[in-house]
């Protein structure tokens, strides 16, 4: 849907660019905190993500209080025109904490209480955390409540982890009553515990996931990671309760993460139960560029991958980047600078996948501890001529000149659906390819064609609406939600089309195998039904043909499926499933529905999503022709159109655009028809809406 959002504060005009602000480690030095405010403005930053982890600089003392230094930094701010991101600073308590209430402390899966140090080391049930926490929370909120420099407040910092205290313990004890009617019997039904002599008599045998081993019970983990989220998004709750009540205006975020290095979504926690109780959604996005295993180009589309999935889930509200690092980080097991070039780039294919910031991680190198080396704005030397200051002040200029971008949409016809509870699932479940079933992989695969072409495409979960998308693409969903069946055939009978692949409706939500076969629930609406896959080796391949006659390898995942109701429109050349459909479509109503019943290779997946794009009239933007390696997406405002051009590949690139007349928004000249992009080189253009 093509819309102008309103920025996140009144205060807020154009792009946020800036971050991760740790006065409260430099109050000994303050003619370094005076060289940050005069060196911000060198960098074209304008916002600041402060009091992160300033839980022992506030309180040193229980019940003692300084919130001066505190309040210097917010007006030094406001003075500069610069935005305070305000964080609560849950995300690690203070010493103090940990020595008179030990209960804060989590308890890990072998049962044993962590000591004092890390970070989220807390336990989301402790009554005195969640009392300790609210009741900072609220003095930050009374105190800068009208606060000039106050845009957002920042809840905690990257939420993760477990707790298997005698708390949570009972605390999940009592989810699980509430999710089972306190019906036992439902529960070892749902749960099938007859396996091994699992059956639980009593709700005090169940217990979190021991470390043991593999957990037989996999409906237990499942739950276990459903309640992990929920007590969190409790934690949060409680967290943001007196904010919610004294500043209402000021919204609200979190940051969440993505699964490094091989940039990924994060699986800990399912996101998406977050979505209703924040009002914008921000990331640290931490890709390994430069790295052996996967070229550039490839890394971008995985990472546009996470972008298209935090952006669709608010409806396609511009999210926020809170953290990444202008070259270097300091946890992977190589810390590789990014090249020159890369750091615009890599900024930018941010805001052109709905970002509305650049923020960093962090603003000045600490001088100690475990992160001085991470990468920094300024260095520890504080010069303002290095190569790094100089590349985080060329992305806030192109920031400034592209402020009429903030706000700005990302239409999509396609959507892919992703579902954290069903990676949990998939994951667990000890068949086909034990160690990594590659789910993601496998939506990333399916992403692919799409990136390539520069056709925009959400990411959404099964609980969002399908309604506005002309095909909705739903690999390897092994756990079909309750619903989702009705809801999906709903959306093909009224003209949408379905894509689904091999490994899908195999179990309901407790991971009980359907006694219908695969592919459970959809079985209608794809006209077909599963028999059993034949996981091959990695040196293995299969052939597939098409009623064209057109023949591709199939690697991995081979399924044996009987079309019932459907028409076939691919098959297998050889072993015991020759001549077997491989691949079947349905017509529904007005839509179709397709099943792809093996892992193919790519030039499958080219000229079957073209027949499908074709048949739906989803075409890339302005008719441009993208090669390989090069990224094209568009934001809008539905009068003018933002295309970001961008180079990832190791050469330069020349773009063919046609006869539409753009702007070149960086070089604000009007672009020739031939764009030329050197190696990492971007582009930003605008034109009139058609």
């Amino acid at each position: 849907m093509t819309k102008k959002w309103t920025t996140i504060h009144p205060n807020v005009k154009g792009m946020m660019h800036g971050g991760d602000y740790n006065p409260d480690q430099w109050q000994h030095l303050p003619e370094a905190i005076d060289e940050d405010f005069r060196l911000m403005k060198l960098a074209h930053a304008n916002a600041f993500s402060v009091n992160i982890f300033g839980w022992s600089a506030l309180e040193r003392e229980e019940g003692v209080y300084t919130f001066g230094w505190l309040d210097d930094i917010m007006d030094r701010l406001a003075e500069q025109g610069a935005h305070a991101i305000l964080a609560t600073p849950s995300g690690a308590r203070p010493a103090w904490m940990s020595e008179k209430y030990p209960e804060v402390l989590r308890i890990e899966e072998n049962r044993k209480r962590n000591l004092h140090g890390r970070r989220h080391n807390h336990c989301f049930t402790s009554p005195v955390y969640r009392q300790k926490t609210q009741e900072m929370n609220r003095m930050l909120a009374e105190r800068y409540k009208n606060h000039p420099a106050l845009v957002m407040w920042h809840v905690s910092n990257e939420y993760s982890g477990t707790c298997h205290c005698d708390l949570c313990q009972a605390a999940f004890r009592q989810w699980l009553k509430q999710k089972y009617n306190n019906d036992l019997d439902q529960l070892n039904k749902a749960w099938w515990t007859g396996f091994w002599s699992h059956t639980y008599t009593s709700w005090e045998q169940i217990e979190s996931p021991a470390p043991h081993g593999e957990n037989e019970v996999h409906a237990l983990t499942l739950d276990w990671r459903r309640f992990t989220t929920d007590q969190t998004v409790d934690f949060y709750r409680n967290e943001i309760a007196p904010l919610r009540e004294i500043t209402p205006d000021i919204p609200l975020t979190t940051n969440f993460m993505g699964n490094y290095p091989r940039m990924k979504p994060f699986v800990g926690l399912n996101y998406a139960k977050f979505a209703n109780d924040i009002d914008v959604i921000s990331w640290d996005a931490y890709p390994a560029w430069h790295n052996p295993w996967q070229s550039n180009a490839e890394l971008a589309r995985d990472v546009a991958f996470v972008h298209n999935l935090y952006r669709s889930m608010k409806g396609g509200k511009p999210f926020l980047i809170l953290e990444c690092t202008p070259s270097f980080v300091n946890w992977q097991k190589v810390n590789k600078a990014k090249r020159p070039g890369m750091h615009l780039l890599s900024s930018l294919q941010s805001i052109a996948h709905g970002s509305d910031s650049v923020m960093y991680f962090q603003w000045r190198k600490g001088l100690g501890s475990s992160e001085k080396f991470h990468g920094a704005v300024v260095d520890h030397t504080g010069r303002d001529d290095t190569r790094v200051f100089r590349d985080v002040a060329e992305v806030g200029k192109s920031l400034g000149q592209l402020s009429d971008v903030a706000g700005t949409s990302v239409e999509a016809n396609v959507a892919i659906v992703f579902d954290w509870e069903n990676e949990w699932a998939i994951q667990d479940a000890q068949g086909f390819a034990t160690e990594d079933k590659k789910y993601i992989e496998t939506l990333e695969e399916h992403y692919r064609y799409f990136w390539e072409r520069g056709i925009s495409v959400d990411v959404i979960t099964p609980n969002q609406s399908m309604d506005d998308y002309k095909l909705i693409i739903c690999p390897m969903l092994y756990m079909i939600p309750e619903g989702f069946a009705e809801k999906t055939e709903a959306y093909v009978q009224n003209g949408g089309t379905f894509v689904t692949t091999y490994a899908t409706g195999l179990v309901n939500e407790t991971d009980l195998a359907f006694t219908t076969g695969g592919p459970g629930p959809f079985q209608k609406l794809l006209g077909i039904r599963t028999e059993e896959i034949d996981t091959l080796y990695p040196e293995e391949t299969r052939e597939i043909v098409t009623t064209k006659g057109v023949k591709y390898k199939a690697q991995e995942y081979c399924e044996l499926i009987h079309a019932e109701d459907a028409e076939s429109i691919a098959f297998f050349t050889s072993d015991f499933y020759a001549d077997q459909p491989a691949a079947t479509v349905r017509t529904h109503g007005k839509g179709k529905a397709y099943y792809i019943a093996s892992r193919n290779e790519e030039s499958f997946q080219d000229a079957f999503y073209e027949g499908v794009a074709k048949d739906l009239d989803i075409n890339t933007p302005y008719g441009i022709v993208v090669p390989k390696g090069v990224s094209l997406q568009v934001r809008t405002d539905g009068d003018w159109d933002y295309l970001f051009v961008m180079n990832f590949s190791e050469s330069p690139q020349r773009v063919q655009l046609g006869e539409q007349v753009f702007e070149d928004m960086l070089a604000e000249t009007t672009s020739s028809n031939t764009l030329h992009l050197e190696k990492y080189g971007v582009r930003v253009l605008k034109t009139k809406r058609n």
